[in-house]
């Protein structure tokens, strides 16, 4: 397996204050996350420096996806960890907000590098992009 690195961008523009665009951006990394298809997939994001983002399965079990490096409410949320990886990695993810006349943009940053499997980055860029059109459906 060869090492690959991973540079997505996505930027989308939701109606709605920089702070409602963020709540709803954070309920969707937590309680209403979800998976392939849109199954219900919970998780929890501590929001503090240093939080905890994982799922938790009960009885000691879960998956540590990663923890929050900056937070900014309505601004900025920036995380690091293997996310849902589960081979040697390095991601960190930054997201955005700006607000102008009621329009919030996001823009949303994901970078890595490690041994990924090459048919694993399409995939992520296209659950990232669903995952911020479903913010953006939420917020409007």
């Amino acid at each position: 397996m060869d090492t690959t690195s991973i540079d997505i961008t996505e930027v989308i523009e939701v109606k709605g204050s920089a702070e409602t665009v963020f709540d709803a951006l954070v309920h969707r990394f937590s309680e209403g996350a979800f998976g392939a298809e849109r199954a219900s997939m919970p998780m929890k994001m501590e929001l503090w420096p240093g939080g905890r983002w994982y799922r938790d399965l009960g009885e000691g079990r879960g998956h540590l996806w990663g923890h929050v490096q900056s937070i900014k409410r309505g601004e900025l949320l920036e995380f690091y960890g293997p996310l849902f990886m589960s081979f040697p990695v390095s991601n960190n993810v930054i997201i955005r907000f700006k607000e102008d006349d009621g329009i919030t943009t996001i823009t949303f940053k994901h970078t890595a590098f490690g041994l990924i499997p090459p048919d694993q980055v399409s995939a992520m860029e296209e659950g990232w992009r669903e995952y911020l059109e479903v913010v953006k459906e939420d917020c409007e």
